[in-house]
């Protein structure tokens, strides 16, 4: 009896996965509803914020350890202000190189921690006191970072 229910219950599960189009198996990065690569928004995100001069930006490939999103993209204002103004510089960069907005924005009005929910790539910037914190990449130890070459 036991097996069989075993059995039925993987069947289901199988059934469900291909109903909603979910897979065992994660590698690719996901494209957003304009089509674009969820590594291309990460990676002008990071440039962005790189141009703000934000510090200790890091790419974490999320594609094979989440369901949630395919990318982190974690930096460094050294204040408050500068916080704010990479979330800007972030919003703007990304929607001129790849037409996207963000779902949604929070954190603004304490600018220690502003997370921008662009679906497949969350961009996470952080006050130094709150990234220490936090410690996101070590919460995502296991995930690698995208090699980066940020003028």
């Amino acid at each position: 009896m036991t097996d069989q229910i075993q059995e039925t219950t993987s069947v289901e599960d199988e059934v469900r996965n291909e109903e909603f189009g979910a897979s065992v198996e994660r590698s690719a990065a996901s494209l957003s509803a304009r089509g674009v690569d969820a590594r291309t928004v990460a990676t002008v995100a990071a440039q962005a914020a790189s141009d703000k001069s934000a510090q200790d930006i890091e790419v974490l490939d999320l594609t094979e350890l989440s369901d949630v999103c395919d990318f982190f993209v974690v930096a460094t204002g050294t204040n408050n202000r500068m916080v704010d103004a990479v979330i800007d510089e972030v919003e703007e960069q990304v929607f001129k190189t790849c037409g996207e907005h963000p779902f949604a924005i929070e954190g603004r009005e304490e600018r220690t921690w502003i997370l921008m929910d662009y679906g497949s790539v969350l961009v996470h910037v952080f006050t130094p006191e709150q990234r220490d914190y936090y410690r996101l990449e070590k919460l995502w130890g296991d995930a690698p970072r995208l090699e980066l070459e940020l003028d």
